[in-house]
């Protein structure tokens, strides 16, 4: 899965668009022209008529629905504003702002995703004890094929610090942050404090394959020597 983002996220060049205002009216032509100037942000319909001064909705209605027909428009969601949705030149794709970016899909906060990459984030570190959300984001990349952001992955990662599933230090160059960058944000795996019950550090709870754990089967506790040495403590 790619993110998409960019300046104006300029998507391709439809043939036979080169002159459009051939086949258009006066008011599509300028309703047309005003869409395609708000590049990949789009526009409201409500704003095109105080843009251009539309007294009457209905010519803008019928102009919207024209373009829609000739494959000049199209109808983009917005998270931030679900009620009202952009109208955005084919030419472009919607702006991370507008579709919420990996973290949405078809408008809707995707919280498998979100959960999947907590759920990651906090093996990987459970694993490298220490990292910067850069080496983690190169993990993802690697084991879910997911490219990812810096800056995305830092959101995941500030969300678990919030949780206090790990926690968030600045790279100083002395013991285990010697090898990051000074200033660097590196976060670390917290293991739970044993003296709230022995359950709370149970290695099930961040294995990967705890969905095919069963008593009679392949992977099964009895085999498991991660939960053999968690029944010696």
């Amino acid at each position: 899965m790619s993110i998409r983002g960019g300046s104006l996220g300029l998507k391709r060049k439809r043939p036979g668009l080169d002159g459009p205002s051939k086949e258009l009216t006066s008011d599509e032509r300028n309703i047309h022209d005003l869409i395609k100037s708000k590049g990949d942000m789009g526009i409201w319909k409500g704003d095109i008529r105080k843009e251009l001064n539309i007294a009457n909705a209905k010519i803008v209605d019928n102009c919207v629905k024209s373009l829609q027909g000739k494959q000049l428009i199209k109808e983009v969601p917005n998270v931030q504003a679900k009620a009202k949705k952009r109208l955005m030149a084919i030419e472009f794709e919607p702006s991370t702002e507008l579709t919420g970016g990996v973290w949405y899909q078809d408008g809707l906060l995707n919280e498998d995703l979100i959960k999947g990459l907590k759920k990651f984030c906090l093996y990987r570190l459970s694993k490298r004890k220490i990292a910067t959300a850069d080496g983690i984001r190169h993990e993802i990349k690697s084991h879910k094929g997911v490219e990812m952001s810096v800056e995305q992955v830092k959101e995941i990662l500030d969300n678990l610090v919030l949780e206090k599933e790990i926690s968030r230090l600045k790279g100083n160059g002395i013991g285990e942050l010697t090898s990051f960058p000074i200033n660097a944000d590196c976060y670390k795996f917290k293991p739970q404090n044993t003296k709230v019950g022995a359950f709370a550090v149970i290695p099930c709870g961040v294995c990967p394959r705890i969905n095919h754990c069963a008593p009679d089967g392949i992977i099964s506790p009895i085999s498991c020597t991660y939960y053999s040495k968690w029944l010696e403590f």
